[in-house]
């Protein structure tokens, strides 16, 4: 596999010392990538950490790392969705307008199971969650606008191990049919993209900026090798780089260009991605923007219908747009 993309270097020079961003599952992988970056070009980052302790640790190696980095980490359980209200509500209290939203956490193949609130574990997780606190925070992305909302979807969303990515919405949450994570996981996948779709769409005419990201295939949490660690660093790794696996400084390049690159405000809506192993052999060399080989992708009646579903399973209006924000 060739080169991954990779940023524009003077992008990675830019001052944001007068930016706030918030980055979900910032403590470890894409988000901890994410998050170090940012730090590093002097932004505020508000870090969204499911386990507390693990994210003060990771925080507190970065200001070692970075002694300037302005740092927040917050507790973000995005399976329960009164943690996400939580949160959301201390970032609005500390926080009068912020300048990006990174839909960063996830998880991946989970076992058969239900969030707190009784949706499929990755539906829940992946797409409900982070719809929620979009929602919730959209008002202090307006009051920083210009701004962006990157949510992060995967090469997954069009077909995840023989699995179609598709919404089911007879069923999203499983409580009927035969539960198939991988399945579940092109589902939520989808679902991100769609999300990003419909959202960039009914903030038109604004100045925020909405995108989904494919990291491409990173070496993260999500990738955990059940072999000892010195086959998994001398043999494994080195194999899977040659199949295409990345390192998580690779995968975050699409997450920064989406974020920072001035152009990407004229493509809001748009599909971002990594070189990855697309079933569909066009879409392997990846593209800023790509058009994804899912054909519900661009599917506006799809991707409508599930801001109706969402907004409903999260109890939030589905009516929003940017008419009632502003």
């Amino acid at each position: 596999m060739n080169q991954p993309l990779m940023v524009r270097p003077a992008l990675l020079a830019l001052d944001l010392s007068d930016k706030i961003y918030v980055v979900t599952g910032a403590n470890s992988g894409l988000g901890l990538a994410t998050t170090r970056q940012l730090a590093k070009q002097g932004a505020r980052v508000i870090m969204g950490c499911r386990r507390l302790p693990e994210g003060n640790r990771v925080a507190d190696a970065l200001r070692a790392e970075l002694p300037k980095a302005k740092l927040e980490v917050l507790q973000l359980d995005l399976g329960e969705l009164d943690s996400v209200r939580r949160f959301a509500q201390e970032v609005r209290q500390r926080h009068d307008a912020l300048h990006g939203l990174v839909n960063n956490a996830g998880v991946m193949n989970t076992p058969a199971g239900h969030t707190k609130d009784g949706f499929e574990t990755q539906f829940g997780t992946n797409h409900l969650g982070h719809f929620l606190l979009t929602e919730l925070l959209l008002d202090v992305l307006m009051a920083g606008s210009p701004s962006r909302v990157i949510i992060l979807s995967s090469f997954f969303h069009e077909d995840s191990l023989g699995r179609k990515g598709a919404i089911h919405f007879d069923d999203p949450n499983y409580h009927q049919r035969r539960y198939d994570g991988w399945e579940a996981y092109a589902q939520s996948k989808l679902a991100n993209l769609l999300h990003a779709r419909e959202l960039a769409r009914r903030l038109r005419g604004t100045r925020v900026t909405v995108a989904s990201v494919n990291p491409g295939w990173v070496r993260t949490n999500l990738v955990k090798l059940p072999i000892p660690k010195w086959v998994e660093n001398y043999i494994a790794i080195p194999l899977l780089r040659m199949a295409g696996m990345i390192e998580p400084w690779e995968g975050v390049q699409t997450t920064l260009h989406a974020l920072l690159a001035p152009e990407v405000a004229e493509q809001s809506g748009e599909y971002f991605s990594q070189k990855a192993r697309y079933k569909d052999k066009q879409s392997r060399a990846g593209g800023w923007p790509l058009r994804s080989p899912n054909p519900l992708a661009h599917d506006d009646v799809t991707a409508e219908r599930l801001w109706q579903l969402s907004a409903e399973l999260v109890k939030v209006p589905a009516s929003r747009s940017a008419q009632n924000i502003e």
